[in-house]
């Protein structure tokens, strides 16, 4: 059995990247979208994937919340697919 994939075997994020994360929230939501839920100057002046990674690296506050909002997106999503095929 591989070692690394038991190490955290109840994280929902792991195997994503941050940088996965962000444009996954950015083609779902849009730069501005992103902006309106967390407030951080990297999402609302010029931003790109680069800058972002850059500041939520450094910054776990941020990171936390752009991690918690990719979660709650997806259980969203899941929620709609199994209510659609009700």
């Amino acid at each position: 059995m591989n070692a690394m994939a038991n190490e955290q075997p109840k994280n929902p994020l792991h195997g994503i990247t941050l940088k996965d994360i962000v444009e996954d929230l950015v083609l779902r939501r849009g730069w501005e979208g992103l902006a309106d839920e967390i407030n951080v100057r990297c999402f609302i002046v010029d931003p790109s994937v680069k800058s972002s990674l850059t500041f939520l690296r450094k910054t776990e506050w941020a990171r936390r919340q752009v991690e918690g909002l990719y979660l709650a997106d997806h259980r969203a999503l899941k929620r709609e697919a199994a209510a659609s095929q009700s």
